[in-house]
C-alpha cells in the first residue's frame, strides 16, 4: 500500500468535477476515504457518493470546510456568492483552498472568505478518467508544502502545468478547459461524414475514434511539428491534399482560433461576474 500523502480534504459541490477529483485520489491512494468530506445540498446526490466511495458528506458547508486541510471549491459559478457570504472567516489560517470554478478570481475567492491561501485551477473533463490536464497557478501566502499537495490532488486527476500568473488561467480555460469541446465536435463531424459514405454509425465511431487516437498518440511520440506531420502524409494530387484544400477553403483554422478566442473573451468576462454579490434594487418610495 502507497502511503498516504493528505491527511484530510473536503469538496464544497459534489458534482462531477468533484467525483471525478474523488475517484483519481482513491485510485492513487493520495488520501484514505476516511478523510474526505463533501458537502452537497441534494439528497440523492449525498447518498450515491457516499455509497460508492464509502467517504462522509453532510449538506452542511461549514462542517465540510472544518475537516479538511485542503478544501475544495466544486460548485458551480452561479452559486459562488452565496456560499462565500456562508463560509466567510470560518477557514482557518492553515487551511488551503482549491477552486476550480470556471472564472472564479483568486481576489473574490480571497475578499469573499477572507483568507489569502488559494490555489486557482482549470482542470478538464478527462480528468474523469484519469486523462486530464489541469493548469494552475497560487497565491504567494501558499506554503511549498501546500503547493505539494495541490499538485498531488492535479496529478491524481492526470497532468499538471502550473504558471505563476492568474492570467494564464483565462488562457487554458479557452485552450485545455473547453478544449475537449472541440475536439468532440471533430469527432462528431467526422463520424457523421463516415455514416454519410456508408458506414455503419457503429463503424464510424470506431474507425474515427481509433484514427485520432493514434494520430494523437503519434504526434505526441514523434515530437514533430504537425504541419511536418501533415506533410508526411499529403501526396501531391492526392486525397490529403484534396481534403485540406476544402478545409482551408472553408476556413477552419480561422473559425478554430475564432472559438478559442471567443471562449476567452467569455473566460474573462465570468472572472468580472462570479462571485459577486448583485447590487440591490432600490426600494421605491
Amino acid at each position: 500500500m502507497m502511503e498516504t500523502k493528505l491527511n484530510s480534504i473536503a469538496f464544497i459541490g459534489g458534482g462531477v468535477m468533484g467525483e471525478a477529483m474523488i475517484q483519481g485520489l482513491l485510485n492513487r491512494q493520495t488520501v484514505a476515504a476516511s478523510g474526505i468530506t463533501v458537502s452537497e445540498p441534494r439528497d440523492k446526490r449525498r447518498a450515491e457518493i457516499e455509497s460508492r466511495y464509502h467517504i462522509h458528506t453532510t449538506a452542511d458547508n461549514r462542517a465540510a470546510v472544518s475537516t479538511g486541510e485542503v478544501v475544495v471549491f466544486s460548485i458551480k459559478p452561479q452559486v459562488l456568492s452565496r456560499v462565500l457570504s456562508e463560509l466567510k472567516a470560518t477557514l482557518r489560517p492553515d487551511q488551503l483552498v482549491v477552486s476550480i470554478i470556471a472564472g472564479g478570481r483568486i481576489a473574490t475567492l480571497a475578499e469573499g472568505l477572507a483568507h489569502q491561501a488559494i490555489v486557482r485551477a482549470m482542470p478538464n473533463t478527462p480528468a474523469q478518467i484519469g486523462e486530464g490536464l489541469t493548469v494552475w497557478t497560487a497565491t504567494p501566502h501558499v506554503s511549498d508544502a501546500q503547493r505539494e499537495h495541490a499538485r498531488l490532488v492535479f496529478q491524481s486527476l492526470g497532468k499538471e502545468f502550473f504558471f505563476d500568473d492568474e492570467k494564464y488561467l483565462d488562457m487554458a480555460t479557452a485552450v485545455s478547459g473547453t478544449g475537449p469541446t472541440y475536439t468532440f465536435l471533430v469527432l462528431e463531424a467526422l463520424i457523421d461524414a463516415a455514416v454519410h459514405l456508408g458506414f455503419s454509425r457503429d463503424q464510424a465511431h470506431d474507425i474515427v475514434i481509433e484514427t485520432m487516437r493514434g494520430s494523437i498518440l503519434f504526434a505526441q511520440q514523434s515530437g514533430k511539428h504537425p504541419a511536418e506531420l501533415r506533410n508526411m502524409v499529403t501526396s501531391p494530387g492526392g486525397t490529403s491534399a484534396e481534403a485540406i484544400y476544402q478545409m482551408e477553403k472553408g476556413s477552419l483554422r480561422t473559425v478554430l482560433s475564432k472559438a478559442v478566442w471567443a471562449a476567452y473573451q467569455k473566460s474573462r468576462l465570468l472572472g468580472e461576474t462570479v462571485g459577486k454579490a448583485e447590487p440591490r434594487k432600490p426600494v421605491d418610495a
